[in-house]
């Protein structure tokens, strides 16, 4: 099924000019109808905010994804990330995010869905494998999951049952409850 992602406005966030253009170009080539630019977290935050403030001076109405690259300095991927997903003044903690990487151990991959990404693109990427993460993350839309550590898509894959080995144990730990009177 191909997708029509002419409507689709995506923030990259990535220090390297030349890692902006690639990007920008295979996302035009994918079809996607607005691309806007930071060179590192901060300034992904500061447009984020001035989108949901004032979307005119911004220049832009919306944002719909977030991609990010992970190593940039002074302000890194996983903390536009944790900012985006934790933060009291995130407009959208549920925005779709997908986090490009050179590093892609297992660890960092498990940390990246840890910190509440959709997906992780590893580099070096095709316009293809880039167009099946915008998609899969489109199209796979997870539920989203707060606990006391977490917050982000259900990092769960698979849909069906569990089995008794597989299946986590709830505690009167693992969940905050509130219980609102009307």
């Amino acid at each position: 099924m191909k997708l029509d992602l002419e409507r689709l406005s995506i923030l990259f966030v990535d220090d390297s000019p030349f890692i902006r253009t690639l990007v920008i170009s295979s996302l035009k080539m994918i079809g996607v109808g607005h691309v806007s630019l930071a060179k590192d977290g901060g300034s992904a935050i500061d447009l984020i905010k001035k989108v949901k403030s004032d979307p005119m001076r911004a220049g832009i109405q919306s944002i719909d994804m977030v991609i990010s690259n992970w190593d940039m300095s002074p302000t890194d991927g996983s903390m536009l990330l944790r900012w985006l997903r934790r933060h009291k003044d995130s407009p959208d903690r549920f925005m779709p995010f997908l986090m490009l990487t050179a590093y892609t151990e297992q660890q960092r991959v498990e940390e990246a869905r840890n910190l509440g990404a959709h997906e992780v693109l590893a580099k070096p990427f095709t316009m293809k494998s880039l167009g099946e993460k915008i998609a899969l993350t489109i199209n796979r839309n997870r539920q989203f999951v707060h606990t006391r550590d977490y917050f982000g898509p259900d990092r769960r894959r698979q849909s069906g049952s569990l089995s008794a080995a597989e299946r986590r144990e709830r505690t009167d730990k693992s969940i905050d409850v509130e219980i609102v009177h009307g």
